[in-house]
């Protein structure tokens, strides 16, 4: 092998079915901004895909997650309990409503927020006489579903509501467990979704707010559309934002919701072949995998055996690099960056753990055999030497 060889992504779109048929729709019937059928649609069979009863779709996943904090009247002088190891975009919606973010380690099973941890702080804080967070924002990581039973049901004791960021995580489900049989993102108030290019599907850029609360999902769409009022004249009666999706982005949407069955059973078959290869090699564990979780894994994400070998994960990314195959670190740990440094923490060092040891190879649902094979051969090469 040599670095002439073709590239391989870590996560590219798989665009196909009626993405083409669709998008000519849209301009031949003019139907390209925020107003067409298509958003309807889309809204419509997310919900139906996922198992809620509401869905709004939004500009981005971040927006999803800002009119959820806008919806739960998260606002200045409140705090949002948010995992420490998530991308930062799960905690600026916080600070976009002049919340505080707090953030949680995580647990090393599934990379995910550490729910002893949370029930823990809510408990202490009743015994104390704080007051409560105003929301918890539960992340399921790199299409891993979080622990949520014991999260919930401090939650609903001490009445904080919960946001699910599965942007990462459309098609996890739970299998085992109070929450068999549900999809993340339907578990708390209000569960939110990206579509960026690199996501399971996509509509270029895109997210989706869904609940089963009508009047919150009746604001969010408010507030999405500038919160404006119905009649001609131009009026609104609160602060809003331009964050409704195009019937463009809705379109391909649709097409890519018709295929998620087969591109998430392709991603699973990946992750199947990594955990078939990891299994056997002893120096790299696979991707996280609990017994009562069926992951998406939009990014499989192994992880060095030995903690004390962090350095030799940067040697293999950059092995893989020099080979044409594009992978990366795990998210850099929230506490550790310039912008969150300062923000209150509870817990321990989880998530540096994590962040040192562990990469995300490709997982694009097109990766054939024949490539993964090469993802393989330089892990397995590098590995032998750590």
């Amino acid at each position: 092998m040599s670095s002439s060889e073709p590239r391989i992504p870590l996560a590219e779109p798989y665009i196909g079915g009626n993405a083409a048929r669709y998008l000519q729709e849209c301009l031949e019937t003019n139907f390209v901004s925020s107003v067409g059928p298509f958003v309807t649609m889309f809204e419509d069979a997310f919900a139906r895909a996922v198992g809620s009863r509401h869905a709004v779709a939004c500009a981005s996943g971040t927006a999803a997650l800002h009119l959820a904090m806008r919806v739960l009247d998260v606002g200045p002088g409140d705090e949002v309990l948010v995992p420490s190891l998530t991308f930062v975009a799960s905690a600026n919606p916080v600070r976009y409503v002049g919340a505080e973010v707090v953030l949680v380690d995580v647990e090393p099973d599934t990379y995910n927020l550490d729910p002893a941890l949370v029930v823990a702080e809510l408990d202490a804080r009743a015994r104390d006489g704080r007051p409560q967070p105003a929301a918890i924002e539960v992340v399921h990581l790199l299409g891993h579903p979080a622990d949520l039973a014991q999260v919930v049901e401090a939650a609903e004791r001490y009445g904080v509501p919960i946001v699910e960021d599965a942007s990462e995580a459309l098609g996890a489900t739970y299998v085992a467990g109070v929450y068999a049989g549900r999809a993340v993102g339907t578990i708390g108030r209000v569960g939110c979704f990206s579509f960026n290019g690199n996501k399971l599907i996509t509509t270029g850029g895109g997210g989706m707010l869904v609940t089963d609360d009508e009047a919150l999902a009746r604001r969010a769409r408010h507030l999405s559309t500038q919160a404006r009022l119905p009649g001609l004249a131009y009026d609104h009666d609160e602060l809003g934002y331009n964050y409704r999706l195009s019937n463009l982005a809705a379109a391909l949407g649709v097409a890519q919701l018709e295929q998620l069955d087969d591109l998430l059973a392709a991603r699973r078959a990946i992750a199947a072949r990594y955990d078939a290869a990891f299994g056997e090699s002893g120096s790299i564990l696979p991707a996280p995998r609990a017994p009562w979780a069926d992951p998406s894994f939009w990014l499989y994400t192994a992880r060095l055996a030995d903690p004390s070998k962090g350095a030799d994960r940067d040697r293999l990314l950059r092995a893989l690099a020099a080979r044409g195959i594009e992978a990366r670190p795990v998210w850099t740990p929230l506490h550790l960056t310039g912008l969150y440094r300062d923000a209150p923490r509870i817990g321990g060092s989880v998530a540096e753990r994590i962040f040192d040891t562990a990469l995300s190879l490709p997982s694009s649902s097109s990766l054939g055999p024949d490539q993964q094979a090469r993802v393989l051969a330089v892990v397995h090469e590098s590995g032998e030497r750590t």
